[in-house]
């Protein structure tokens, strides 16, 4: 998009809103950089603050490394755009994101992924293996939702929200992975986490010995420690280098 158009979509949303285009463009560039991305074909979303229940994606076509704060469309609930945009949007892509906001109200973000060694894992029967400290951290707020087919159907919405509880991880059988966070920076920190462990996993398994699990009871005290490792800060305590990162390679992210 021209300077003009982001300066139109300037005018129209809140300031608040405009930083959150900003976080969510850099999320989906930080995706893409780290080589989360699958063409076109997932989605990153975020609820914009306020009643009205609208929602920030990615305009559909885009790769993820081309995406701005004001190519992001503006939806409500069923995928409809709120604010004009030159671009369409993927109702079919909006399904799961839409299902999982609609009963999580401490949910801002709702970030997407088909990589391979998530898929891989997510192919084997007992998911998420206790063998790394990555790990520890995902087990701690995991939740499984079995296979389906491409999720384009409504019905499917209740069973995926039972799946996924108030968890904030959740494995797509034989599809990908899924994190919840209540900011952009937790949700993309999560899906950091979800993917390292997943490709520990495989590393490990390819190596053909014996594993060892980690203690359940580490498990069960992994939320203090992440709290301890982050200072509290959670996502918010890495966000600031990411965003620095990605202001040394291209900014444009911003526009």
């Amino acid at each position: 998009m021209n300077a003009t158009t982001q300066s139109e979509v300037q005018q129209l949303v809140s300031a608040e809103e405009w930083q959150l285009r900003v976080d969510l463009a850099a999320c989906y560039r930080l995706v893409a950089l780290y080589g989360w991305s699958d063409l076109v074909f997932t989605h990153i979303s975020a609820r914009v603050p306020g009643p009205e229940h609208h929602f920030l994606i990615n305009p559909y076509g885009l790769m993820f490394d081309e995406i701005t704060a004001s190519s992001l469309v503006k939806v409500d609930q069923q995928c409809n755009k709120v604010i004009d945009s030159p671009y369409p949007v993927n109702p079919a892509g909006f399904v799961i994101h839409s299902a999982v906001h609609a009963v999580r109200e401490d949910i801002q973000c709702v970030l997407h992924t088909h990589t391979k060694a998530g898929i891989a894992v997510s192919a084997q029967k007992n998911g998420v293996l206790p063998i790394s400290q990555q790990s520890t951290f995902v087990l701690a707020s995991l939740a499984y939702h079995g296979y389906e087919g491409v999720a384009i159907r409504d019905d499917e919405k209740v069973r995926l929200q039972a799946d996924l509880g108030e968890a904030n991880f959740l494995m797509l059988r034989n599809h990908g992975l899924l994190t919840c966070g209540k900011t952009i920076a937790d949700a993309f920190l999560s899906m950091y986490t979800f993917e390292n462990t997943c490709q520990i996993q495989i590393a490990a398994q390819s190596g053909g010995g014996e594993l060892t699990q980690v203690d359940p009871r580490i498990v069960e005290g992994v939320g203090h420690a992440m709290k301890v490792q982050t200072g509290g800060l959670g996502g918010s305590f890495v966000w600031p280098s990411l965003i620095r990162k990605l202001d040394r390679i291209d900014p444009g992210y911003k526009d």
